[in-house]
């Protein structure tokens, strides 16, 4: 569905990427690929607990995988245009399940940290193509409301799961699931459709008739986007690494704060549905910039201390906040990007986002500031994410009006 503006609206053109099975293959590529970035508070916890890294190690080692993450998918949006998608997933996934074997065996800090890069590396390229194939479909929102969906249900698994393996059941289970998604790597395409960065408009005629006009979008907004991407996952990187280790440390009971993490998981279930109903109603950008005010909030309540209350309004609004800032930051780019370069970018971006929180987030702890210090920052870079938007919005109402709200 669109939202008509000014006369015209956006067209949603069908493709080759919206047969079931190739969007079957890129979702669960999507929950393997993520798999560490929606497990990490209790990876997190295990690395502390199974192999006595500090908390501020915990951190850089949070940020390597995820920042290889970020690197690998960094690559892949450079190569995705010309190279056979099937042979970087194949690629990506050699990586990673080899990284994760080692890590069965090496347990000393410097070796996971450079392992657990190489790892992410691998899941970089993995996702990459992943999320450049549900882009590429003409529902760019579905096709990420369902990958969301299905995130709701993978974060809770993983965290009512692996909290009850050891480190290497763990890293088993990611191999697995890596080895199981190979065999059905025919269902992925294997080239993209074209390299235009324009959007397919239906212009109403001054006598009642229509016509379809593409127009080419300016290359600052994918850009523009993929920063805004960034900021907001330095926000979650920073609050998801830490949450569950700050509620330890806090006046909420363990007991309680392993309960909460599990359903708070299953906010995102609600956040799709209310997500498609806003977007289908009010388009992407208007609800995406206060999504972001209010998420700010439920982060920085935090910064005074945590105590049972607060942590579950501040985690249950987080779970079903993080789904509409992700549905609207990912499907604005896959309305306008056909090729796959930008929207392979998105990984990029979120785990850049990720080795950045993360880190700067054990430099805050390193310099005594405390857990309160991480929460203040995390609301602060949000704000940064909801200023980029807000002026690209506005930018977008004068340039090309039918994308600007467009759903």
């Amino acid at each position: 569905m669109s939202v008509s503006v000014a006369g015209a609206e956006l067209v949603h053109e069908k493709t080759v990427f919206d047969g079931w099975k190739s969007i079957v293959l890129a979702l669960y590529m999507t929950l393997v690929g993520y798999g560490v970035l929606v497990g990490i508070p209790v990876i997190s916890t295990a690395w502390v607990t199974q192999l006595g890294f500090t908390e501020v190690q915990v951190g850089r080692v949070a940020g390597a995988d995820l920042g290889g993450l970020s690197l690998g998918a960094i690559i892949t949006a450079a190569i995705v245009g010309r190279w056979n998608r099937r042979g970087i997933v194949l690629l990506g996934a050699g990586l990673a399940i080899g990284a994760n074997a080692l890590c069965m065996t090496v347990v000393d800090y410097q070796g996971v940290l450079w392992l657990r890069f190489v790892a992410g590396v691998g899941s970089g390229f993995y996702t990459a193509v992943a999320v450049a194939t549900l882009g590429a479909s003409s529902k760019p929102a579905r096709a990420y409301n369902l990958m969301l969906f299905a995130f709701a249900f993978s974060q809770a698994a993983e965290l009512h799961v692996l909290p009850q393996l050891s480190m290497n059941e763990i890293y088993l289970v990611f191999i697995g699931l890596y080895i199981f998604g190979l065999g059905f790597l025919p269902w992925l395409p294997a080239r993209p459709l074209d390299k235009a960065l324009d959007v397919a408009l239906d212009i109403e005629d001054a006598g009642g008739g229509h016509h379809t006009e593409h127009r080419h979008v300016p290359t600052w907004v994918p850009w523009l986007v993929l920063a805004a991407i960034l900021a907001s996952y330095v926000n979650i990187g920073g609050y998801w690494t830490y949450i569950e280790l700050a509620s330890l440390a806090s006046e909420a009971t363990p007991e309680w704060t392993s309960q909460v993490l599990v359903w708070t998981s299953f906010c995102s279930i609600l956040g799709c549905l209310v997500a498609t109903l806003i977007s289908n109603r009010w388009g992407l950008a208007r609800p995406l910039l206060l999504t972001l005010l209010i998420q700010a909030l439920v982060v920085g309540m935090l910064y005074n201390g945590i105590d049972n209350t607060k942590l579950v309004i501040s985690l249950f609004s987080f779970n079903f906040l993080w789904v509409f800032v992700d549905v609207y930051q990912m499907s604005t780019v896959a309305n306008v990007d056909h090729s796959g370069r930008y929207a392979a970018l998105m990984p990029g971006a979120q785990g850049l986002g990720q080795i950045i929180g993360p880190n700067l987030s054990a430099t805050i702890l390193a310099m005594g500031f405390g857990y309160g210090g991480i929460f203040l920052m995390c609301a602060g870079v949000t704000l940064v994410a909801m200023a980029i938007y807000g002026f690209m919005y506005l930018r977008l109402r004068q340039q090309i009006p039918a994308l600007a709200d467009a759903s």
